[in-house]
């Protein structure tokens, strides 16, 4: 399940070098306080392991969902943004985020982990996840791209998706191994 939506204040157009501060204030955001979807409060409940990142926006998800994670640990946080020094363009945070992201995906990944070495962070997140799953149901309270290539890996080893509800925030998709 990915993360509700972070709290975050209106922010200005900005150089990629001000991104820096921009994804550290990202990173330390908790989530706003709308309720919580019926949809991931009823999923939530299916699970006999809650396992989340230790991102803020992570840990608070689940506290909003009523949860205590079993397991809390920096494998299963998002894949870094990197961040440059020039000054112009400025552009919204979320537009330089979508840039970053594909020059990341492209290679450049300035000052954080490569997207090879999150594929591999994915991996071991994966095989971990398999390992908890033996105990029952897991919910694994994540992010947006890592759960994608968390499921990536989940799927090259036989697990089955289930369903989807989409990528937004509190969105879940559901894996089953061998899609029994």
């Amino acid at each position: 399940m990915r993360h509700g939506q972070p709290k975050l204040a209106a922010t200005d157009k900005i150089s990629v070098h001000e991104m820096k501060d921009w994804i550290e204030q990202y990173d330390r955001s908790e989530i706003t306080h709308h309720p919580v979807p019926q949809a991931s409060v009823q999923l939530a409940a299916t699970a006999t392991v809650i396992v989340s990142s230790s991102a803020p926006r992570a840990l608070s998800s689940v506290q909003a969902l009523g949860l205590k994670p079993a397991l809390v640990d920096g494998l299963f946080c998002e894949a870094q943004l990197p961040y440059g020094h020039w000054k112009l363009p400025r552009l919204s945070p979320f537009t330089w985020a979508i840039i970053l992201r594909v020059l990341w995906l492209c290679g450049y990944s300035r000052n954080v982990e490569s997207a090879g070495v999150a594929r591999r962070r994915a991996s071991t997140a994966a095989k971990r996840l398999q390992s908890i799953a033996s105990d029952g149901p897991v919910l694994l309270l994540g992010h947006g791209l890592m759960n994608r290539m968390i499921a990536k890996q989940l799927m090259a080893d036989g697990w089955a998706r289930q369903k989807r509800n989409g990528s937004q925030y509190w969105s879940a998709t559901v894996y089953q191994y061998g899609g029994v």
